[in-house]
């Protein structure tokens, strides 16, 4: 199961390194970094834009990539209006997560079995006990906002060459799959309830901000720039 644990992972070194980072050539906004710091706690530091800008292009960043992928998902998610630290934190670690060791196949760090498309995973639902069935749910949620998210042209590319799914196939079902999970006692046992929740009535934001964050850092200069336009007028129209 995927956990948000990404946020409260940082320590005061990380949040002193961000104030360095940003108040290098300026005193006065070194200084104003760390009074924004001891005010509002490393929270005030995240938000701020110049903190993503200084991430990526200083030469002698040490945060860790954990920290540079949150900033990334909370101000793009910023930017679509979704303001709770808490569905930054979950979208943030499912995107670490999901990057290691095919770990988006599998509906759990010690399963084996993998999940290339979301009707196996609804298949094998058919026949899950109650905690399989949570976790079935939750990470079709995941794969659909991972694929959804991140790879959407790789989506649009299926739909076209193979007539698979469009891409609102992958917000019902992530929707859905995110907001019955939220709802079993497994996730309030797990203490991921809310953010689930979040995440399923936000979906559409949620994945648009993931699309500005492929576009924009992952695979910058790929794929059909008029494919893009289409889905921010998409979003737009919800």
């Amino acid at each position: 199961m995927i956990m948000p644990v990404i946020r409260a992972s940082f320590g005061r070194n990380e949040a002193l390194h961000l104030v360095e980072l940003l108040g290098r050539r300026d005193p006065a906004l070194h200084e104003a970094a760390r009074d924004r710091l001891e005010r509002d706690g490393i929270d005030g530091l995240l938000d701020d834009p110049r903190t993503l800008n200084a991430l990526l292009t200083e030469e002698d960043v040490r945060s860790r990539p954990e920290l540079v992928f949150y900033v990334l998902v909370r101000q793009s998610l910023l930017e679509r209006g979704v303001d709770d630290p808490g569905t930054a934190d979950y979208v943030a670690s499912m995107v670490v997560c999901f990057g290691r060791k095919r770990r988006a196949y599998r509906i759990s760090d010690q399963a084996d079995e993998e999940y290339g498309y979301l009707v196996d995973l609804l298949e094998r639902l058919r026949t899950a006990d109650a905690g399989e069935a949570f976790l079935l749910r939750a990470h079709m949620g995941n794969f659909a906002l991972w694929l959804s998210g991140l790879f959407p042209d790789f989506l649009e590319a299926r739909v076209h060459r193979r007539g698979a799914p469009p891409l609102s196939y992958y917000e019902r079902m992530g929707r859905s799959s995110y907001e019955l999970a939220s709802r079993s006692p497994e996730a309030a046992a797990l203490g991921v309830k809310d953010a689930l929740a979040s995440v399923a009535s936000h979906f559409s934001g949620v994945r648009s901000a993931l699309n500005r964050v492929s576009d924009r850092y992952l695979w910058r200069g790929a794929g059909d720039p008029v494919g893009r336009l289409l889905r921010e007028v998409s979003y737009a129209a919800e």
